[in-house]
């Protein structure tokens, strides 16, 4: 008789179970692209996208967080995390589809930083690309005159 060996939960904050838009930037390359949350803790998310990500990757996300999380209002997160580990279809982890026309990676990030933006619009209704918040024009910048 065998027995199935136990698993043991290895993560320190609750995971919530959404399927939440995700914008996000690669820091190093600038390459950008969207995806969903599969599930959302405090310290980390995982997500499937078709963007190209690697392992060790630092990048930059925009998410709208939902009230069931916040406990109040849904908001804005940008946030910034490392990819911990990218799962491809097929490789024998159960985790996404084999046979989809488009072939989706999921992908583990330890969120490293982040921060709420109360007064940015929704992501659902108006999710803007993370670029936007990168590019600045003349008018922005500090004047030395007065």
């Amino acid at each position: 008789m065998t027995t199935q060996p136990t698993r043991v939960e290895r993560r320190a904050g609750q995971r919530f179970s959404f399927a939440l838009p995700v914008s996000l930037r690669e820091c190093e390359s600038g390459r950008e692209c969207m995806g969903f949350t599969l599930d959302v803790s405090s310290r980390g998310l995982f997500l499937s996208t078709e963007g190209s990500l690697r392992e060790g990757a630092e990048v930059e996300l925009m998410f709208s967080m939902p009230s069931e999380i916040t406990l109040g209002e849904s908001m804005t997160v940008r946030a910034r995390g490392k990819v911990l580990r990218v799962t491809r279809p097929g490789d024998g982890l159960g985790v996404l589809p084999v046979n989809t026309a488009h072939q989706k990676i999921g992908v583990a990030i330890r969120l490293l930083s982040y921060e709420y933006l109360p007064d940015a619009p929704q992501a659902s209704a108006a999710f803007y690309r993370i670029s936007e918040l990168h590019r600045h024009t003349s008018d922005e910048q500090p004047s030395l005159t007065h």
